[in-house]
């Protein structure tokens, strides 16, 4: 059985380049989604958290109209509840080892872009399991700002020259949140040096660039969740 680590961020708060605070979380589609297409497939899941505190879902990721209609937000709020219990008691991120886990899975939300874009121990993991070829890295939308806590030996950055994808400039626009967002994430990816593409602003798209998976925005969740096992399964 594979076994995957779900980092999720902790920050309930994203600071504002105005120096107000958006509230946010992780974006609830890319965690449920995710976590019960690798569940149905037997991949065993833990969900970690910087300090173990509990995350919470952003509140725009339940809203009717980031999900189509009420119908949907039903589903995730079920899911939700229903794992309720790994979410209520996260493995804190400073305890992980990552030789445990067969691949890790950062979804997004506005709260990586506080916490998990500076944070020592996803820097930490990121660097023990990119350049493992038996190992499998993934993010989903935020979550990519993850990567640019990561640094190689030499100082440079871990993911430069890799092929990845995550929340468009276009996307963060389209969301009425670029203008009061302190940095922009493809921008900042791209600056460091990462071989960015997308697809068209909020359609399905992943890129694989050998052990590393990337999903553009929440509506890619499931096509990320399937590379992954895909990929999974060709390291076993």
């Amino acid at each position: 059985m594979s076994s995957v680590l779900i980092v999720l961020t902790a920050a309930r708060v994203w600071s504002q380049k105005d120096g107000s605070q958006h509230p946010t979380g992780f974006w609830a589609e890319e965690f449920v989604v995710p976590h019960r297409i690798l569940t149905e497939a037997g991949v065993a899941v833990t969900v970690a958290t910087p300090g173990g505190l509990v995350p919470v879902p952003d509140q725009g990721s339940l809203s009717p109209e980031a999900n189509g209609g009420a119908e949907k937000v039903a589903g995730l709020t079920a899911y939700l509840e229903q794992v309720k219990g790994a979410l209520q008691a996260p493995v804190r991120l400073e305890d992980v080892d990552p030789a445990q886990f067969d691949g890790v899975l950062i979804p997004g939300g506005h709260g990586p872009m506080q916490d998990l874009a500076v944070n020592p121990d996803v820097a930490r993991i990121l660097a023990a399991m990119l350049p493992d070829q038996s190992k499998v890295v993934a993010s989903l939308c935020h979550g990519p700002a993850s990567f640019l806590s990561a640094g190689n030996p030499d100082g440079s950055w871990l993911f430069k020259g890799r092929k990845l994808t995550a929340f468009t400039d276009e996307e963060e626009t389209q969301a009425g949140l670029a203008g009061n967002a302190p940095w922009l994430l493809e921008a900042r990816l791209r600056a460091g040096g990462a071989e960015f593409s997308s697809g068209p602003a909020w359609g399905s798209y992943v890129v694989v660039d050998g052990n590393l998976v990337t999903g553009q925005n929440p509506g890619s969740g499931e096509a990320a969740a399937e590379a992954i096992l895909k990929e999974l399964s060709a390291r076993v």
